[in-house]
């Protein structure tokens, strides 16, 4: 198309595209980070601090902390003078701080043990990967000593090499004592017979 005149200026007709475009954007560069409102944090490290709150929240240690602060709190505020006790008999900011610290410590204890159950399953993975390479290991192995013993059963053993060399020797004996119907080897037989041979 024709580029257009407006006095004396040119001007390409733009399209719809371009009209709405601010600044002018270049695809081979990346974009500039964004600006977050809310603050960024890594989630592999607030999992590993909710796990060592989680163990310690499980120890004998804390429950007993925790009792004798319940206990110091009630003395206190039971035995003290009334111008310095901060929480009267039905003890309110005491309810009020277990309920906290239990609101915040159960889904600790649950992001822990996610955290724990993605561990298993990984750990799960790999064991079954490990045991089919030595279930596949132990077939193949089976096979071979499958094989090998086909092979040896095509091998003369001792004990057959020992049975024809006996049954060798009492061919010998046989024809020894008299029994001259065959030779055993040729070497053994008439010489007339190769005689005829000839």
């Amino acid at each position: 198309m024709a580029p257009e005149r407006e006095g004396g200026r040119e001007r390409a007709t733009a399209g719809a595209t371009a009209a709405g475009r601010g600044p002018r954007t270049r695809l081979d560069q990346p974009r500039p980070p964004r600006r977050r409102i809310l603050p960024e944090w890594d989630p592999d490290a607030f999992g590993r601090l909710s796990e060592r709150i989680a163990r310690f929240i499980g120890t004998g240690r804390f429950l007993v902390w925790m009792t004798v602060v319940i206990i110091v709190w009630v003395l206190w505020n039971i035995a003290a003078p009334s111008e310095l006790r901060f929480d009267e008999y039905p003890f309110i900011f005491l309810t009020l701080a277990l309920s906290l610290q239990a609101s915040y410590a159960a889904p600790l204890i649950l992001l822990a043990q996610n955290r724990q159950d993605d561990r298993d399953r990984v750990n799960l993975e790999q064991d079954r990967k490990q045991n089919e390479r030595s279930i596949a290991d132990t077939e193949y192995l089976t096979r071979e000593i499958a094989a090998l013993r086909v092979n040896l059963g095509e091998v003369a053993t001792r004990d057959w090499m020992r049975s024809e060399l006996q049954d060798l020797v009492k061919e010998l004996d046989a024809h020894r004592n008299g029994h001259h119907d065959r030779g055993v080897f040729p070497a053994e037989r008439s010489p007339g017979r190769d005689v005829d041979d000839r």
